[in-house]
């Protein structure tokens, strides 16, 4: 894994997986600035962070803002050619994040997006997969684009053209902004296949309807800007 890649990683009570994804995160990227943003955090996660994380990783607390505003704040300290954003939750797999730089590599300034339709992901819940459609198709219908995940976490750029998006959400309606912003300012997007094991609301899945109601705000917003 090239030393020139920044993974951002928001943690909001994520004391049970963490020490799984700091683990899976120095197996598969040992050379990658890390850096992972707990906010405000209400269980253990900054403790577990704070004990758990490499020496060369950056942990910063703020806050509680949403995942947004968490990316944003790690984006002011990512110093790789590309920055990447990985979940702390598993359901995204870091032996994977391989693939998303070797396609920016090989399609030098375009934002490389992993894709959980582009394979069959069996486990996918028909409430996240309609409401991820619904989102994806409105974008597509809005700004002539031809994605298939909108909503993936799995978002990977040049990290000057990453913070150059100046972004300005602070929930999950951050996915909506990046990919409205990309096609804005013709930023090819490439989507490749990516595995996806998703976790139970029981579990602690986050986005609901509230979140799917503001990106398609954003979405609006951003197209008649």
């Amino acid at each position: 894994m090239s030393t020139n890649l920044t993974i951002i990683v928001p943690v909001y009570n994520e004391e049970r997986t963490l020490t799984s994804i700091i683990t899976a995160l120095g197996a598969k990227c040992p050379e990658a600035q890390i850096i992972y943003v707990d906010d405000g955090s209400r269980d253990a996660s900054l403790l577990m962070l704070q004990s758990g994380a490499r020496e060369s990783d950056t942990v910063v607390h703020k806050e509680n803002g949403g995942k947004g505003s968490a990316i944003r704040k790690g984006l002011e300290l990512a110093s790789g050619r590309y920055t990447v954003i990985q979940d702390a939750d598993l359901e995204y797999d870091p032996s994977e994040i391989k693939l998303l730089v070797d396609a920016a590599k090989a399609h030098h300034g375009s934002a490389i997006f992993g894709s959980r339709f582009l394979r069959p992901n069996p486990h996918i819940y028909k409430r996240f997969l309609l409401g991820n459609k619904t989102l994806t198709f409105v974008l597509n219908m809005l700004y002539g684009s031809h994605l298939t995940d909108s909503y993936t976490c799995y978002k990977l750029l040049p990290t000057e053209l990453f913070q150059s998006l100046n972004l300005q959400a602070r929930g999950f309606e951050l996915e909506a902004e990046i990919c409205a912003k990309c096609i804005k300012r013709k930023i090819p997007i490439r989507e490749i296949p990516i595995s996806y094991k998703p976790r139970t609301i029981a579990e602690g899945k986050k986005i609901n309807a509230r979140d799917a109601w503001k990106g398609l705000k954003m979405m609006v917003k951003l197209r008649f800007a």
